[in-house]
């Protein structure tokens, strides 16, 4: 076991001076990955900056409606607060949806946005895999990948994100906060991982240091249907073969907003921006909807063996669409 030190700041200032003072560090929030990902020896954190009892536990409602989440409060706690099932219902189930009563207890807001790939090759060290040391190849893109990326992979990574939250958060229009040695910024959840590219190594936007300190959930889809629906191989505790998180809002007859994302299919949470844009001011048919997802869906690059995420991806999308706005067509 390499050994490491341990750092437990008071404050997130603290918290950002003691990973900008020593090389290697990592931050640590409920651990459900992290901890997991050292003990495989993918992970080897010269330290470990604790940022678990930092006062970023609370869910409040701002001024202006939108509703601001500390970074470490619990997936449990997230999940069954009642501003979060009220206005923002795919983000509740997206959460109950990820993984067991006992690791939505441990997990972090944070931490599940940072939780790396699942992707076999990635975890073994006897594998060759790009993002875990860049230029030793991609292992499955010849070999193994039934479960990985039909959409913005590259030769060099075809890995998936694992998150069922950050789906619903990218649908939402949520925003990361962080804070780092430049001060404090946020970027749009939907952009805040990467795709793989020529740098699968990198897989998010943050640069050293900096700190997730909360996601904001925007006042504008707060109320209105939402809903996130995931395929998996068991009934329960399993990774996204492929999921969808969408909000939509009819007015007059019309689709007057609509965010969609899909999950398990791509380096990142996909914003389905052109099947949101051919859905603005359609009527919410069928045939709209199908439309709209097979437009989005063209850029899918299906690799030997998972070619069926895309038609499960698709009629994910539109049972879920339809779903959503079955009042409105009545």
């Amino acid at each position: 076991m390499k050994p490491f030190a341990y750092v437990r700041p008071g404050s997130v200032e603290e918290a950002t001076d003691a990973y900008a003072s020593r090389p290697g560090a990592r931050y640590l929030g409920g651990g459900t990955n992290l901890v997991d990902l050292m003990k495989l020896g993918v992970e080897r954190p010269a330290a470990l900056i604790d940022v678990s009892r930092l006062p970023l536990d609370a869910v409040e409602e701002l001024p202006d409606g939108s509703v601001r989440v500390g970074a470490t409060v619990r997936n449990s706690d997230l999940a069954a607060h009642p501003l979060v099932r009220d206005r923002y219902p795919a983000l509740s189930q997206a959460l109950l949806a990820g993984a067991s009563g006992q690791l939505r207890n441990a997990a972090t807001t944070g931490g599940n946005l940072l939780q790396r790939t699942r992707c076999p090759y990635f975890q073994d060290l006897s594998k060759p895999c790009n993002k875990r040391e860049p230029g030793s190849g991609c292992g499955a893109l010849e070999g193994v990948h039934r479960d990985h990326a039909v959409l913005g992979h590259s030769d060099h990574c075809v890995a998936t994100h694992p998150s069922d939250m950050a789906v619903a958060l990218a649908a939402l229009d949520a925003r990361v906060e962080l804070h780092g040695p430049e001060g404090t910024r946020s970027v749009p959840a939907a952009g805040f991982h990467r795709l793989p590219g020529d740098h699968p190594e990198r897989d998010t936007e943050i640069e050293p240091g900096e700190l997730i300190t909360a996601v904001v959930l925007p006042a504008r889809p707060a109320g209105l249907p939402s809903a996130y629906r995931k395929a998996r191989d068991r009934a329960s505790y399993a990774f996204a073969l492929a999921s969808v998180a969408a909000v939509v809002e009819v007015t007059d007859g019309v689709v007057a907003y609509a965010g969609l994302a899909f999950g398990g299919v791509a380096h990142r949470p996909w914003r389905a921006r052109r099947a949101e844009e051919a859905l603005l001011g359609a009527a919410p048919t069928v045939a709209a909807f199908e439309h709209a997802v097979d437009l989005e869906l063209t850029a899918a690059r299906p690799l030997r063996d998972n070619a069926y995420k895309v038609p499960l991806a698709r009629g994910l999308a539109l049972d879920v669409l339809a779903r959503l706005t079955a009042s409105a067509r009545a």
